[in-house]
């Protein structure tokens, strides 16, 4: 039974760049979103409202953790990508 990263190593090269691309635009648009929410807070803190921290930092909370689970789907190196790949096959003819 293979898993995600067995399927994504043995992909086409253009494959892998397409789901690299798409994971690198999300993770501008979430770092552009921290971003923005970090300067609300500020912006909204200096003004003396103290009721915006709160879940302002549960967001960008909840912004960087996925951000975290998104670079799972980041594809190997390719060097690293045709060593999984041999191993993969040495393993399904053992």
């Amino acid at each position: 039974m293979s898993n995600f990263r067995d399927a994504q190593s043995q992909a086409h090269p253009s494959k892998t760049n397409t789901i690299l691309l798409g994971v690198i635009c999300v993770l501008i648009l979430i770092l552009v979103m921290q971003i923005w929410l970090l300067t609300t807070a500020l912006n909204v803190s200096l003004e003396g409202v103290e009721t915006l921290k709160w879940p302002a930092f549960i967001a960008s909370t909840l912004l960087f953790l996925s951000g975290a689970a998104l670079l799972r789907y980041l594809p190997n190196p390719i060097g690293q990508a045709k060593k999984a790949t041999r191993a993969a096959k040495t393993r399904t003819l053992l």
